[in-house]
């Protein structure tokens, strides 16, 4: 498809045309502020596709007013970055902008790192990938990193009524109901939020957007969960919480409204994700079986697949629960991002003459320090009360003892 109106005609030209990132711009918001006292550093904008990190980095340009170029890190070569680095030596200065940033290759960023060292180029980088595992640690350290946030249904809905009121596809008319449609159907995915918005207007006569439009290119999972009144998420949410709640019924009659809707991947993700997050340790054969079923039902297809589904949600909605790995994970969490970071305990580096190798010993356990100093006594994982957990809870107060 050609989405060229809409692309062209929505770029936003400065910041405060962004849609959503309030943490990042608006009134004395970090990137604002640098715009406004012209004084940009080196960054990386991380997040999911359609979340604008590509709108952001053209608009930070457009206002800040400095020569700059855009290239793409897979497909641009290095003679693409020789000129850049003339031209920045010419103008004493460039901002370079490069899309996919995670897949430079080492030459190119050999060629850049002196010239990002010394000022010459200032790099705003984009990648859907996790910058901190993605991109080289020798270009990462020399960047600010801003994690874009998704985007959610009232940011895409107001950007799509934005379009119809502003009379950006000329004549454009939208029925309420095909805005909630859209932005469910997007995945909050601005860039095909405009897509499917651009595909009903010239999928029409007389460019009037109806359900009946909407129909012959979104799946019936989004224009079901709009009848009804159920948001997408609404739906998930109430079978994970029944699942939770130990509720079959209810958790039946919710997968039976999701399986309508004939959206199998979004029932796997939920199922994928409450097995670990409710079940968890309690019953911790459960993750292999809803892996099972999860393959089981995509490789059948509807309308089989219902009933690898009902087995396993009924599986799942009477087995034991404990969130206590979750608990586990989030407090260790919160001690480092609280700065409980301390230095790995000496014996624990590469190499070391005094750590202690448990195979050396009977049973494969010896007793030796692990946690940082300042750690020393720290607990974060609380077993819960049930069976599979109350052996756990043996193992670790036996391991005490030895201690």
């Amino acid at each position: 498809m050609n989405n060229s109106i809409l692309s062209d005609k929505l770029r936003p030209e400065k910041l405060d045309d962004i849609i959503g990132q309030e943490h990042l711009i608006g009134k004395n918001k970090i990137i604002s502020n640098l715009v406004k006292n012209k004084k940009l550093f080196s960054m990386i904008l991380c997040g999911k596709p359609g979340t604008g990190k590509t709108s952001i980095a053209l608009a930070i340009v457009n206002e800040i007013g400095f020569k700059y170029r855009l290239l793409n890190a897979v497909i641009n070569n290095k003679k693409d970055f020789d000129v850049v680095i003339e031209e920045a030596k010419m103008y004493k200065g460039i901002i370079l902008i490069i899309d996919e940033i995670h897949r430079m290759n080492k030459d190119k960023q050999d060629l850049l790192l002196p010239y990002l060292e010394n000022g010459l180029i200032t790099l705003i980088g984009m990648t859907t990938s996790n910058p901190y595992h993605s991109i080289n640690p020798a270009i990462r350290s020399r960047c600010q990193i801003f994690e874009l946030n998704d985007l959610n249904k009232n940011d895409i809905i107001k950007a799509l009524k934005k379009v119809v009121d502003n009379n950006i596809l000329e004549d454009i008319k939208v029925d309420e109901e095909c805005f909630n449609v859209i932005a469910s159907a997007s995945g909050c995915d601005l860039r095909f939020a405009y897509n499917l918005l651009e595909i009903a207007y010239f999928a029409t006569d007389d460019h009037h957007i109806n359900k009946e439009v909407l129909s012959m290119f979104v799946n019936k999972a989004n224009l079901m969960y709009d009848k009804n009144g159920d948001g997408y998420y609404d739906l998930l949410s109430a079978l994970q919480k029944s699942i939770r709640g130990s509720d079959v019924h209810a958790s039946i009659h919710y997968l039976a409204r999701l399986i309508e809707g004939e959206d199998i991947d979004a029932i796997c993700r939920r199922l994928s994700v409450i097995v670990y997050e409710d079940i968890g340790l309690a019953n911790s054969t459960m993750g292999p079986k809803v892996d099972a079923a999860i393959n089981c039902a995509l490789r059948l297809g509807l309308p089989e697949a219902r009933i690898v589904l009902s087995a396993i949600v009924i599986e799942m909605a009477l087995s034991p629960k404990s969130n206590s790995a979750e608990m586990a994970i989030d407090l260790a969490l919160n001690d480092i991002r609280s700065g409980n970071n301390y230095d790995v305990p000496r014996h624990l580096k590469n190499p070391s003459n005094t750590y202690l190798y448990p195979h050396n010993y009977p049973n494969s356990y010896v007793k030796q320090q692990y946690l940082p100093d300042n750690l020393i006594n720290r607990k974060y994982y609380k077993p819960r009360n049930n069976k599979n957990e109350l052996v756990l809870k043996d193992i670790m107060e036996k391991l005490e003892k030895i201690k």
